[in-house]
């Protein structure tokens, strides 16, 4: 039996350590018993976790699964050391979704709000694929009869659903707003003000009440420093990435360039 708690000691965030303990006990079930096993969908930070104490173990394999190569979202499967990746079984699958989509304007949050509540929990769905005409949603292949037989509507908009090839998923158009601001420094209370439009003073609430991700890992600094490529998301104020760095002003200030994901 696995000394979990030995495996995970070094992880400090507290409200990851059952989501690690869930991902050791499937690694458990494939050092005793040579199974195949997958996690729930998890995000980079989560992923990044659960390297740190798989990679300890010579005799398991895994490799990631999100239906589409830049997935934020991914299954790691893992699997004992004397299997090849390409014969594993197919743990994840994703459904295209159909309606008269034109008028409706259906947003990611409309989406997830559907699946939701057919009973499915958040973790067995991954990325969620919005295009004019169409949705394309990742999911473990465990619920994919589920869903094709009670996903009906999005709203009140009814919707044909069918289960699909990796092949024909699309990653989505990104869709943002950009803006090119200066700020004293590169810390995250300032971006945050900075790319919000909020005071220096509202920006620190939100790092002091656990609002803010950087990469997915909580911050609760505003002295944290924020580099080019950093995605911030803030519960109530959506995500953001310093896409830019463009230089320094007359005065000094660091001139950016900041992208609001919609």
């Amino acid at each position: 039996m696995l000394n979990k708690a030995k495996y995970i000691e070094h992880i400090k965030d507290e409200e990851q350590i059952l989501t690690m303990r869930k991902v050791l006990d499937k690694l458990e079930k494939v050092i005793d018993y040579y199974t195949e096993e997958s996690t729930d969908f998890l995000d980079p930070y989560q992923r990044k976790l659960c390297y740190s104490f798989l990679n300890r173990f010579t005799d398991v394999s895994y490799h990631e699964e999100g239906g589409y190569s830049e997935a934020e979202r991914k299954s790691i499967i893992i699997y004992p050391s004397y299997k090849d990746q390409y014969e594993i079984n197919n743990f994840v699958t994703a459904i295209l979704i159909k309606g008269n989509f034109k008028f409706s304007n259906l947003s990611h949050r409309d989406y997830l709000g559907a699946i939701l509540s057919l009973g499915i929990k958040r973790e067995k769905i991954g990325d969620i694929l919005i295009h004019e005409d169409f949705g394309q949603i990742i999911l473990h292949k465990e619920i994919i009869d589920y869903i094709l037989y009670n996903f009906k509507n999005i709203g009140r908009q009814s919707v044909q659903v069918k289960e699909i090839k990796f092949n024909d998923v699309v990653k989505a158009k990104e869709n943002y707003d950009e803006i090119i601001v200066t700020v004293p420094s590169l810390r995250l209370d300032a971006i945050l003000s900075a790319g919000y439009n909020i005071s220096r003073a509202k920006s620190f609430n939100y790092i002091k009440n656990s609002k803010i991700k950087v990469n997915w890992q909580p911050i609760n600094q505003s002295s944290h420093e924020i580099n080019e490529g950093d995605l911030m998301s803030t519960k109530g104020l959506g995500r953001m990435i310093l896409h830019k760095i463009e230089g320094k002003s007359r005065k000094e200030r660091i001139r950016i360039r900041i992208r609001t994901i919609k």
